[in-house]
């Protein structure tokens, strides 16, 4: 297994832009920095369901996200990756009590501010990396 900054990795002159969107991530989960979506805007969740922007906009109108602050969620893993010269790609893992899952999201740094493009998540079922899948 390869040690965890493998896929932790951040180039220097990223770090700025690491640590922006570190204080925005989990998406939808910081009351202090609230997330703005790109009009295309759609995520893939944990569960492998894909989500519509205008469903999460409908969701959030009757059941507000938790805040993660206040969840105790941990955060762990950051990086950053550029994909353009506006757009980056920031993964990291999230720890909701004892489920864990791998985050990626797909950044826009746009006149306006920060907005979100894309976003997925998947359970992480062990924690061992860079090993092959139980066959079936």
């Amino acid at each position: 297994m390869p040690p965890s900054h493998v896929f932790a990795n951040t180039s220097a002159e990223l770090l700025p832009v690491l640590e922006e969107l570190r204080c925005r991530e989990p998406i939808f989960h910081r009351r202090d920095k609230p997330t703005t979506m790109a009009p295309g805007y759609w995520e893939v969740g944990a569960s492998g369901r894909r989500y519509s922007r205008e469903f999460i906009l409908q969701l959030f109108t009757t059941s507000p996200p938790a805040d993660a602050l206040e969840a105790g969620w941990l955060t762990s893993d950051h990086a950053v990756l550029r994909l353009s010269a506006d757009t980056y790609l920031f993964t990291y893992t999230l720890q909701q009590s004892q489920r864990v899952t791998r985050r990626a999201t797909i950044w826009q740094q746009t006149p306006t501010g920060w907005q979100v493009l894309f976003h997925q998540g998947t359970i992480a079922t062990t924690d061992v990396d860079d090993a092959a899948p139980a066959q079936s």
